[in-house]
């Protein structure tokens, strides 16, 4: 009787050995899905960016319908200068700049419905990363002079290009100073 008893001690051992052990995995395991969580959609910023640039070298954002202007603002927008320039590694308002942006912040505030893109950019000097940002708080920066402006700023959206769409190619300071740039479009 005492063999039979040692056995099922030790079959009642392993059991509990086995429980343990899938208890412990079983909190292991929920301990790891908590902290990594689920994945859930995230919200849409206000910031669009283009690391690989305009497919196909089109004209325009293509991606979704970001501005939908009606024709009138459109042609009224294309009587104004549509590039406002930047300093090497700045992103403040030049006043050369302001004074084209007071055109735009006449023509958008006129028309409250209309919209605005601002896509910026930068000259290739620098990181792809340094460069998409820079081209993100110069495009901020125009937004935000705007919205000073009294444009609301749900009617502007930015996105950034930072080096992949430079205007003009070359390593002079010239070529830089033109790569430089933000862009309104309607």
């Amino acid at each position: 009787m005492s063999t039979i008893q040692t056995s099922s001690k030790l079959v009642s051992i392993s059991n509990s050995s086995r429980f343990a052990k899938i208890a412990a995995l079983a909190v292991l395991s929920s301990a790891v899905a908590l902290t990594t969580g689920c994945a859930t959609k995230r919200s849409t910023s206000e910031v669009v960016v283009a690391p690989l640039g305009i497919p196909g070298g089109q004209a325009g954002y293509t991606g979704a319908i970001i501005v939908d202007n009606p024709n009138a603002i459109v042609t009224a927008a294309d009587n104004l200068q549509a590039v406002v320039y930047f300093d090497f590694d700045r992103s403040d308002i030049r006043a050369d700049a302001a004074n084209i942006l007071n055109q735009h912040a006449s023509l958008l505030s006129s028309n409250p419905a209309a919209g605005v893109l601002i896509a910026g950019h930068t000259d290739e000097r620098g990181s792809r990363e340094y460069n998409m940002a820079l081209g993100e708080r110069r495009a901020q920066s125009v937004s935000g002079y705007l919205a000073a402006q009294g444009v609301p700023a749900n009617n502007i959206r930015v996105i950034s290009y930072g080096e992949e769409r430079l205007a003009t190619t070359g390593t002079t300071e010239e070529a830089h100073a033109q790569n430089r740039r933000a862009e309104l479009s309607y």
